[in-house]
């Protein structure tokens, strides 16, 4: 484990260097995706349907990423300390300092918004509704503001659901340690 310093964190700089490549950071995504451990051969057809586009994708394309992620990529995030890869099985899992490269990814959402955004909005945009309905504004007039904060505390509840959903390798292996 080059990358982890004492206390047991890796170093901003490794963290930039491991995600600069687009092969690791698909890695990381389809295991985070997996909660578990995925096959060489697997990854590999799932990297190179998303880089050609097609299902299946190219053999030539195919027989590229499983031989770069199993002569470069994989060896490196296993020293790293990140991934766990067994050169004799082909198969590849998360470790625990994953955790932290996984928080570089995930600054942006799919949709190109953080959660942290999402939420300040979806929060933003309750208070005001609850707002206008106490002042009694034309469009909230008839709502309660009891019935406007369950909406919204559901709609909180979902999102962070959704999250949590995303994220579920984080949750199981936290609940696993």
């Amino acid at each position: 484990m080059g990358v982890l310093d004492p206390t047991g964190t890796i170093a901003d700089e490794e963290i930039h260097d491991i995600l600069r490549n687009s092969r690791r950071r698909a890695t990381l995504q389809h295991l985070r995706e997996t909660v578990g451990s995925a096959s060489l051969r697997e990854l590999s057809v799932w990297i190179a349907e998303r880089e050609s586009g097609e299902s299946p994708p190219p053999t030539g394309l195919r027989e590229s990423v499983y031989n770069s992620l199993h002569q470069t990529h994989l060896p490196k995030l296993d020293r790293e300390g990140v991934v766990v890869y067994d050169r004799d099985r082909k198969t590849v899992e998360l470790d625990d300092p994953a955790r932290e490269v996984s928080l570089y990814m995930e600054v942006v959402g799919p949709y190109g918004v953080t959660w942290a955004a999402a939420y300040r909005t979806l929060c933003t945009v309750a208070l005001l509704s609850v707002l206008a309905a106490e002042v009694g504004l034309p469009v909230f007039d008839g709502v309660g503001t009891l019935l406007l904060e369950t909406v919204w505390l559901v709609v909180l509840g979902l999102a962070t659901s959704y999250q949590l959903w995303h994220r579920r390798w984080f949750v199981l292996r936290a609940l696993a340690d």
